[in-house]
């Protein structure tokens, strides 16, 4: 049956980025629903999002579309042009190879959930914004800008 048991798909708390980088995500959850369902072209996952934490590092993508969409609560978008609070049911779309960083903050005291959908893209490269920072989609490694590693 395609219907996916979202209590059963394991929670992962915190990011993959290198320290000090990690911390700002730390208490975030997601639950990689596109998996559960067995979906490769694209994934989709259910994120919390604790006041205070942040959804990534600020970050584009070179070859990867990203969609967002709040469920409960609300989060500060940031990006290049600026900031913009999202409400439940609101949305915003990252369209791939647009060099603007963006990320979510939780500015306010309540548990924000959304909806977070990516192409999945092999060729993707995801760089980040303000900090020495990139990821490839091929070996999902986290590098400097230069290529050379963390730790």
């Amino acid at each position: 049956m395609p219907k996916i048991d979202i209590a059963a798909v394991p929670i992962k708390k915190g990011s993959g980025y290198p320290s000090p980088f990690d911390e700002p995500c730390a208490t975030r959850t997601r639950r990689r629903l596109g998996d559960a369902g067995g979906l490769e072209d694209f994934g989709v996952n259910l994120m919390t999002l604790p006041p205070g934490a942040w959804s990534s590092q600020r970050h584009w993508h070179s070859h990867e579309d990203e969609f967002v969409y709040v469920l409960e609560g609300e989060v500060t978008l940031i990006e290049d042009q600026g900031r913009t609070l999202l409400r439940a049911g609101e949305c915003a779309a990252f369209p791939k190879g647009r060099r603007s960083g963006h990320h979510l903050i939780n500015h306010s005291t309540a548990v924000a959930i959304y909806l977070e959908i990516g192409s999945r893209h092999p060729d993707d490269l995801t760089t980040c914004s303000d900090i020495d920072m990139k990821s490839a989609n091929s070996d999902g490694r986290f590098v400097r800008k230069d290529g050379t590693p963390y730790g």
